[in-house]
């Protein structure tokens, strides 16, 4: 029976050989399975920490192009650094993907469940217009030449300023097909108006992945958005409770569709990206205030796809095996 589980650990070789893939956040540590992600963490004493996530069954892994990739019968962990070298984050964009969904069509994994994207000042100017929104025209290039949902049904995914001079980017993809979840207080970030770029975002709000005797939720990255526009301007305690609120609308909406039980806030793992490091400490407050002090949370220095957003979120759900 196919399921898979998410652990927040600090790093060590022993665990690697079962991993399906991990992602390595702090100071770069050489992992079989694992790619490093340049950015800083706060509010713990580990200089690494890597998020791993395992599955059953048995493990292979392969090459193609600039993708490496772990993968079991039901599941495939990918990822890829590309250095800038003179390029444009369009082109950059654009290659990445290409080359993740001509993996993906080699190794019959059609189904899309998330994507992790960190872009080297990913809110300076190039190319005309912000290097995000430059990746974002590289990207849907990508999903629309390679027949991949690039509006309603798209992935659930990120996108973090990160250090270094490559994009890096990981992702998850299964035979199984997910159901995308959007939030009713947001409008959905495909359907955002040009004022956000002559592209926009390709991803869903969430990700559910139902299988048999497991619901699996990605929670794409969250922040303080209302309908497509900022709120809270300067107010980082302001700016995370209205990102929380946004995560409970897609969880009531998740709750919807799920077989195996309900998703909570406090039992997510989570992810939180602080524009300042000096910030922190606020977010840290809403955080525990709201859900409480036990969280499986990871703190980190990144900046935000929007320059006048503080803060942003995404989390991971389990119900029902290996929850």
């Amino acid at each position: 029976m196919s399921f898979l589980s998410l652990s927040l650990q600090a790093p060590g070789a022993a665990e690697a050989a079962g991993w399906l893939g991990a992602a390595v956040y702090g100071e770069a540590q050489a992992l079989p399975g694992a790619v490093h992600v340049p950015m800083p963490l706060l509010a713990t004493s580990h200089t690494s920490l890597l998020h791993a996530w395992h599955c059953d069954g048995t493990l292979s892994e392969g090459r193609l192009g600039a993708v490496a990739y772990r993968r079991s019968e039901d599941f495939l962990f990918g990822v890829l650094s590309l250095p800038e070298a003179g390029r444009g984050m369009q082109a950059l964009g654009f290659a990445a993907y290409r080359d993740i969904f001509a993996c993906l069509e080699r190794e019959g994994m059609p189904q899309l469940l998330r994507f992790w994207n960190y872009l080297p000042r990913i809110n300076e100017a190039g190319g005309g217009m912000e290097r995000y929104r430059e990746f974002n025209v590289g990207r849907q290039d990508a999903f629309i030449e390679g027949s991949h949902p690039h509006l309603a049904g798209s992935p659930s995914a990120c996108a973090l300023g990160c250090g270094g001079d490559a994009l890096v980017v990981y992702f998850l993809a299964s035979r199984h097909a997910p159901l995308a979840i959007e939030n009713p207080r947001q409008l959905s970030a495909w359907s955002y108006p040009q004022q956000y770029g002559p592209r926009a975002p390709t991803f869903s709000r969430a990700s559910l992945l139902q299988l048999p005797a497991q619901e699996v939720l990605f929670i794409s990255g969250t922040a303080s958005i209302l309908g497509h526009e900022s709120v809270h301007p300067g107010d980082v305690a302001a700016q995370t409770q209205e990102t929380l609120r946004n995560i409970e609308a897609v969880l009531s909406e998740a709750n919807r569709r799920a077989r195996h039980g309900s998703f909570a806030a406090r039992d997510l793992t989570l992810k939180v990206f602080v524009r300042h490091a000096a910030d922190v400490v606020a977010v840290q407050h809403v955080l525990e205030t709201e859900l409480g002090k036990d969280l499986n949370v990871m703190y980190l220095r990144a900046d935000v796809c929007r320059a006048e957003l503080l803060v942003e979120i995404e989390a991971f759900g389990f119900l029902g095996a290996a929850a």
